[in-house]
């Protein structure tokens, strides 16, 4: 089982794909989480144009469990959460372009009837053209649960799952993208072949970690992110040292990041709150002294070396 730490192979050999996730279509309430129907069509407009293919999100799976390349126009998309929004605005895109899709669902707004989410019924009739798959039962914040509290939160979940749609999930993905390295572990210990966050960046088959899988957010209408967001290549032979944890009293002094590959002489350091920094790397090792303090409960760290990036989650 490989988690964040493992030291991967050579940062420029093979192709990378990608993997997006969108939340609510055409529910302009909510514009940190929406898109519009009309940009839906110009991104899929523009990956038929430029010669995309849109696969199934366990295609990238079965190519990172088998080790194998994944083609640079790969494509793959995602819906996190349940919302009605895509039943009733999303759904008819996707089939008018016949592109499959996999839906996440938090299963308690379900379960509940909660009005802006899909109904079981509604799972059952969106299960005819997508996958669904599994986004916790509570939506919660893991990282603010202990371990029996996170497990009877997905063994809740995934019994619901199986009473209502007779399935089991094959992938899970974190709330809130929160996947530091001690909820993976848990997560890891039930049979998902693969976990997913919610991170800025590309899949690489030879070296992508499957229980921690980039997928890149897309809202709003600024078709610059889309586009931007496909030239990002997988950072592989990355092993973040420190901090590996949410610092202690939000205060980042140095940080540790080595690189396998010992002729990069400059990298930039990412810090949520702060954004990119240049820095200079001696034989493979990143020692950045930050000296931030951050303010927010959830926190990025990464690394990136031309288009090729990498990020870690810290959570409080």
């Amino acid at each position: 089982m490989r988690l964040l730490l493992l030291i991967f192979f050579s940062i420029f050999s093979f192709g990378d794909g990608h993997i997006f996730v969108y939340h609510r279509f055409d529910d302009n309430r909510y514009p940190t989480t929406n898109i519009s129907t009309k940009t839906l069509r110009a991104e899929f407009n523009y990956l038929k144009k430029h010669g995309y293919k849109v696969v199934k999100l366990s295609d990238f799976v079965k190519k990172i469990t088998k080790h194998e390349e994944i083609p640079d126009n790969w494509v793959a998309f995602t819906i996190d959460d349940g919302f009605k929004s895509f039943y009733t605005h999303g759904l008819k895109v996707f089939r008018e372009y016949n592109y499959p899709f996999t839906l996440f669902i938090a299963v308690k707004y379900t379960d509940k009837g909660y009005r802006d989410y899909v109904s079981w019924k509604e799972l059952q009739e969106i299960a005819k053209y997508g996958d669904i798959e599994f986004h916790s039962y509570s939506h919660g914040h893991y990282v603010r649960m202990n371990t029996r509290g996170i497990k009877d939160d997905i063994e809740k979940g995934l019994a619901l799952m199986k009473r209502y749609l007779n399935y089991k999930p094959n992938f899970f993905v974190c709330p809130y993208g929160e996947c530091d390295i001690g909820i993976l572990k848990i997560i890891a210990s039930y049979y998902f072949r693969a976990v997913f966050n919610q991170n800025i960046g590309a899949v690489n088959g030879k070296c992508t970690d499957r229980y921690n899988i980039d997928r890149s957010a897309i809202v709003g209408s600024n078709k610059r992110d889309f586009k931007l967001y496909l030239k990002f290549k997988e950072l592989c032979g990355v092993a973040f040292r420190y901090p590996l944890y949410y610092p202690n009293r939000g205060f980042i002094g140095e940080i540790r990041i080595d690189l396998e590959d010992k002729s990069i002489k400059e990298a930039e350091v990412f810090i949520s709150g702060y954004g990119w920094r240049k820095v200079k790397v001696v034989d493979g090792k990143i020692r950045y002294h930050a000296n931030k303090r951050v303010h927010r409960d959830r926190i990025k760290i990464g690394v990136k070396v031309k288009n090729r990036i990498k990020l870690m989650v810290l959570s409080k």
